[in-house]
């Protein structure tokens, strides 16, 4: 005969030493308000980063997509030291009646606001976060549009570049160094500076029509600058009113503030720890890291070719190969289009390339058709091969970006991308001006050889990248401690 017996167990409660986080999420079971979270709770130390994505946490959509609005504007420093250089300079020359050497302050005076911007941006990180970034920046170009409009003293003038090259090297740096730890990170930064590039293709088109065309000073532009933010709004209102406009231009200002407001220094430096043993500041422990001048050199030789590309394609065209001003023009769009189509078409391969392949790879091609460009004297050949020389010249500054990011410690990005922003932003600044000065006594085929030196000096500067195969690229990715909110 079976018996039943019964017995009972005490339970016990045993003491649980780990912290409960909700899978792929970041949040912590039984918290309600992520906010609450990042404030009061520290993460726990076994704690691994769960990569954010460009749409999650879902207010991500919002933050990337201020972040693309705000590398469209960016465009206005590149079309100051760039793409208008001799049509503008022209018309700054005649309207302020001064010399070539003083008028050539504004085409400078953008790079001591990159610099500037360079030695304060981790500190307004660490204290006000990327908030802070946001209302800055979006200060600088406002105020600097605002007051360039106005066409006021040329001392002014060279003042207010300044601005607008601190905005561009805060939020060059910051939303860089947010979207380069992204997943996906290669196609996200490939969008990002394809913004940039699309700003570069549809902007001359705009200004070289005001200025070339219809004969009207050149701060016309900047009334398209104060109110071109009032896109967004012309979806709900008619046409703006002069005291609209002026609203109207804080559309960078609002949008980047309000999607970043809940990044606040605390934020930052939660998501960001340093390492507990660091003797010196972020800057300068970035500055100590090597990889942080190989990348700034990078950029420095990689910007100088890109602008000065930019900048004396329509005047090479023109008395080198013969066009006409509306024909060269066109070369000048369909370089800058090749940069969008490859920052976002490009992406894709480099995924699936690896960061440094790529890199090798889109150097030849583009040492290749700077021969083609050079060497061969037909409009059309060089047309084209302006075109895909863009193309495959775009994606090597977010390439850089992502690899920089996987290489140096997390808490260093900020620090290390806007010093090579703002070293590379040197380049934009002084490359152009050497090629204007050999134009003068050479003529422009000086052009040329310039950049083809620098295509070539960059690509050894990029054998010296310490180089990870794919999955160590992969695992270097999720391997900082810390914690992604879900804010």
């Amino acid at each position: 005969m079976a018996t039943t017996t019964l017995t009972q167990v005490e339970l016990q409660s045993f003491p649980n030493n780990s912290t409960p986080w909700i899978p792929n999420t970041g949040i912590v079971q039984g918290e309600s308000d992520p906010e609450d979270i990042r404030q009061d709770t520290a993460p726990p130390a076994n704690a691994v980063e769960v990569l954010q994505k460009w749409n999650y946490p879902p207010k991500n959509v919002y933050r990337v997509g201020a972040s693309f609005w705000g590398f469209f504007l960016m465009v206005t420093c590149a079309l100051a030291n760039s793409n208008l250089y001799a049509e503008k300079y022209i018309k700054l020359e005649q309207y302020y009646n001064l010399s070539y050497t003083v008028i050539s302050l504004i085409f400078l005076s953008p790079f001591a606001g990159y610099t500037f911007a360079s030695l304060v941006n981790d500190t307004v990180h660490v204290k006000f976060g990327q908030r802070g970034v946001a209302v800055i920046a979006g200060l600088c170009h406002l105020i600097s549009y605002v007051v360039i409009s106005l066409h006021p003293p040329y001392p002014v003038l060279v003042v207010m570049y300044v601005f607008v090259g601190m905005g561009n090297g805060l939020v060059d740096a910051a939303w860089c160094a947010w979207l380069g730890n992204m997943v996906s990170a290669n196609q996200v930064q490939g969008f990002l500076q394809a913004c940039y590039s699309f700003g570069g293709t549809v902007a001359p088109l705009i200004a070289a029509g005001m200025l070339a065309k219809t004969g009207l000073e050149w701060y016309y532009f900047y009334y398209i600058m104060v109110s071109v933010a009032c896109i967004p709004e012309l979806v709900h209102q008619e046409l703006l009113t002069d005291k609209r406009q002026t609203v109207v231009a804080a559309t960078e200002l609002i949008t980047s503030t309000w999607a970043f407001w809940a990044q606040t220094g605390h934020v930052y430096a939660t998501e960001n720890p340093r390492d507990v043993n660091a003797k010196t500041g972020r800057l300068r422990e970035a500055l100590s890291n090597k990889l942080t001048w190989i990348f700034a050199a990078f950029i420095f030789g990689y910007v100088g070719a890109e602008v000065s590309l930019g900048g004396w394609i329509v005047t090479f065209m023109t008395q080198v190969r013969s066009g006409t001003t509306f024909s060269s023009s066109l070369t000048s769009t369909g370089f800058w289009a090749g940069m969008t189509v490859g920052r976002m078409g490009l992406a894709f391969l480099t995924a699936w390339l690896g960061e440094f392949t790529s890199v090798i790879v889109y150097l030849g091609i583009c040492i290749a058709l700077e021969l083609l460009f050079w060497l061969i004297p037909s409009f059309y050949v060089s047309a084209v091969a302006i075109a895909f020389l863009g193309m495959f010249l775009g994606p090597l500054f977010p390439t850089a970006i992502v690899l920089v990011t996987k290489l140096m410690p997390k808490e260093l990005h900020v620090g290390s991308i806007g010093f090579a922003t703002a070293f590379g932003g040197s380049g934009g600044a002084v490359f152009p001006f050497i090629v204007g000065a050999l134009a003068q006594a050479k003529g422009v085929k000086a052009l040329q050889p310039v950049v083809l030196a620098l295509l070539v000096t960059i690509s050894g500067l990029w054998m010296l990248v310490p180089r990870k195969g794919k999955r160590d690229e992969e695992v270097a990715r999720v391997r900082w401690e810390g914690v992604v909110g879900a804010n």
